[in-house]
């Protein structure tokens, strides 16, 4: 227990540290998943902590997967019929389409940046 202490208490600074903006942050009438392109979606809500902790994540890979695949962000708060509609259990939850459009995979839970980007590259994107 000691060690999960330790780890966690540098994360709680962390987390107070990051601004709340999300520039992948989508309108509820948007197309997702993204016709034509891969797309990552990550539910959650600007508020939740874990999705603070992926926050920053999300904007970086935006930026880097800039017209090769989409990254967005619905906030079940700002949008609550999302959570039907994706049949969300838990936030966050990311949720990864196929450039066809087809659900392949599921994740809840912080996702970390390598865990993501190698979801992507299994999907083609460079």
């Amino acid at each position: 227990m000691r060690k999960l202490a330790s780890c966690f208490v540098p994360l709680l600074a962390g987390i107070l540290l990051i601004p709340v903006m999300w520039n992948t942050a989508v309108a509820s009438d948007e197309a997702i998943p993204r016709p034509g392109m891969v797309t990552m979606v990550d539910i959650g809500a600007k508020k939740c902590i874990p999705c603070k902790m992926m926050a920053p994540i999300l904007e970086e890979l935006e930026k880097k997967y800039q017209d090769k695949a989409a990254i967005v962000f619905v906030d079940v708060w700002e949008n609550p019929d999302a959570g039907a509609k994706y049949g969300i259990k838990l936030i966050p939850t990311q949720i990864f389409y196929n450039a066809e459009g087809k659900e392949v995979l599921r994740h809840e839970g912080f996702f970390d940046k390598a865990a993501i980007v190698n979801e992507l590259q299994k999907l083609g994107v460079e």
